[in-house]
């Protein structure tokens, strides 16, 4: 299964454990189940501190690790390869003793975690979201004998998936109940299990010393932005919900000069990791609900804490635009998604609707034809917006069809999944219904800034929500910058996000030294050192 270079690669990591491990595979004459045999049988040639044992499991094929001579609590239902084989990496390592990197308050939390959780952890292979949890579900079970994890191939497990209705991925149960849908991190996941460690850190947050500049956002801008301010020797802080933004989401990306190829996730590991290395203050599951400017500019949290700072920039990104249809919401994961590579496997010979005829959408049809019998595309427009070269591709492929100056007016469905869509043709004079039955529904119709928490703030904004800039990336309040997708720069690319952000904090920087100049010399003595 494995090849000379991955098999090269796998043994240097696994000379990293340090006890003995037990491999169990689940018996059976299946394909699937030999072939996951096979696999943990060429792991355990590489390591003489790994061993394989069979089991009667609950399901088949299936892989639990665990240290020797103690019950396993970590299991993949599947053959962990993909996206996943990281996540195999990796609980091979924590069961054999090699500590994780993760931030020791944070790892003695969940030892201290009181109460017994079995979680189970619905994935397809070709989902860039689901490591994540994977991987920090099997940490925790790996540190606390009060909880397990199961990864599920919702791909092998079909009945499972139909029983739970389960149309999106990552989809975590606790104790057979839903937990979450969705990117979660480990620090999210303990957060939302030990409910009192909220209010902890609210308040020593609330305690926390004025920054010279804070950012606000982890994507790209906020990345660049911390990284420029913080060489300036200045007290740098950065508060995000999660780090990465919505680089998280992405899955290939071929246009970061100098970089031929990479992904968002490992772009945005390399970006925090950047960060890290100069003392920035990473402040992460918060969530900015208000701004003002008073003596210094203060910045208010969803926990109830309040950060101050000189100067302040801002680079919350955009995420999805949502359709603002009937049935949008009512289905979200239940057949309406906006990540065709997450959630396509999950919809494998059937027929799906694609909402946008931009690059995001002609890309999206491109990916799921090669996995449902059909993709329609249906494009607002009487045109497709996306690149020539990708409606070639789009249009040289048979399963897909499109459909121009159609208005989506309804996502419809049977009360538990999708089961069509209905649009208007703007193109008749008679804007009749048309009515496509459809599976799913992905949807592809651009971005849409964070800056509804900006709406009691004096920050102008345009009609699309965007925060307005000058050449400098400063706003209309006196301290505050912005940078990247959440501003009105008109192209919404990474190597935009960061240049914007480098620039953002250059104009903080030159900012505070003028400030400080007017504060030690008076009015005066600032317009000469001003020229």
């Amino acid at each position: 299964m494995l090849d000379a270079n991955v098999k090269q690669q796998l043994d240097s990591y696994l000379q990293k454990i340090v006890k003995p491990i037990a491999l169990s595979v689940s018996s059976g004459n299946s394909n699937k189940a030999q072939e996951l045999n096979t696999l943990a049988r060429e792991i355990a040639e590489l390591s003489d501190n790994i061993h394989v044992t069979e089991q009667n499991a609950e399901r088949s094929p299936s892989l639990a690790i665990g240290p020797a001579n103690h019950a396993a609590r970590v299991a993949f239902a599947g053959i962990p390869m993909g996206h996943e084989f990281t996540s195999l990496v990796l609980a091979l390592l924590q069961a054999g003793g090699h500590p994780s990197k993760a931030d020791p308050e944070l790892l003695q939390q969940i030892r201290e975690l009181e109460g017994d959780y079995h979680f189970e952890t619905y994935i397809s292979l070709s989902c860039q979201n689901c490591p994540d949890v994977v991987q920090a579900l099997n940490l925790m079970a790996n540190l606390n004998p009060n909880i397990s994890h199961v990864m599920i191939d919702g791909a092998l497990f079909q009945d499972e998936v139909e029983q739970r209705q389960i149309m999106a991925v990552p989809a975590v149960y606790l104790n057979g109940e839903s937990f979450g849908q969705g990117r979660m991190s480990l620090a999210e996941i303990v957060q939302k299990l030990d409910t009192s460690s909220a209010d902890q850190k609210a308040t020593a947050l609330a305690h926390k010393d004025p920054y010279d500049l804070l950012v606000v956002g982890g994507g790209p801008a906020g990345a660049a932005a911390a990284i420029y301010a913080a060489r300036k020797g200045i007290r740098t802080g950065l508060v995000a919900e999660r780090f990465g933004g919505q680089v998280m989401d992405t899955v290939g990306i071929e246009n970061f000069i100098s970089v031929p190829y990479t992904e968002g996730p490992k772009l945005a590991a390399s970006l925090e990791q950047h960060v890290k290395e100069y003392g920035v203050d990473i402040i992460t599951e918060q969530r900015a609900t208000g701004i003002q400017r008073r003596e210094q500019v203060e910045l208010q949290l969803q926990s109830g804490a309040s950060l101050t700072s000189r100067s302040v920039i801002l680079a919350t990104g955009a995420r999805w635009r949502e359709l603002g249809v009937p049935g949008e919401q009512e289905y979200r994961t239940r057949g309406v998604a906006y990540c065709p590579h997450c959630d396509g496997p999950f919809f494998k010979g059937k027929h799906v609707a694609v909402i946008g005829g931009g690059n995001s959408g002609i890309e999206a049809a491109i990916d799921l034809a090669g996995i449902v019998t059909k993709v329609t595309v249906l494009e607002f427009g009487d045109a497709l917006r996306a690149d020539e070269v990708l409606q070639r591709k789009a249009r040289s492929m048979p399963n897909i069809s499109i459909i121009t100056n159609a208005q989506t007016t309804e996502i419809t469905g049977d009360g538990k999944k999708v089961t069509g869509i209905r649009y208007i043709d703007r193109h008749l004079s008679r804007k009749a219904s048309q009515t496509l039955e459809v599976a799913g529904v992905f949807v592809q119709i651009g971005l849409v800034p964070n800056t509804e928490w900006l709406q009691e703030s004096d920050i102008a904004r345009n009609r699309q929500g965007e925060i307005e800039i000058d050449a400098n990336g400063a706003t209309s309040m006196a301290g505050v910058f912005a940078a990247g997708d959440v501003t009105t720069v008109p192209y919404k690319q990474i190597i935009i996000s960061m240049g914007a952000g480098a620039t953002a904090a250059l104009s903080a920087f030159d900012h505070l030294i003028r400030e400080s100049v007017e504060e030690d010399t008076g009015p005066a003595l600032a317009q000469v050192a001003n020229g």
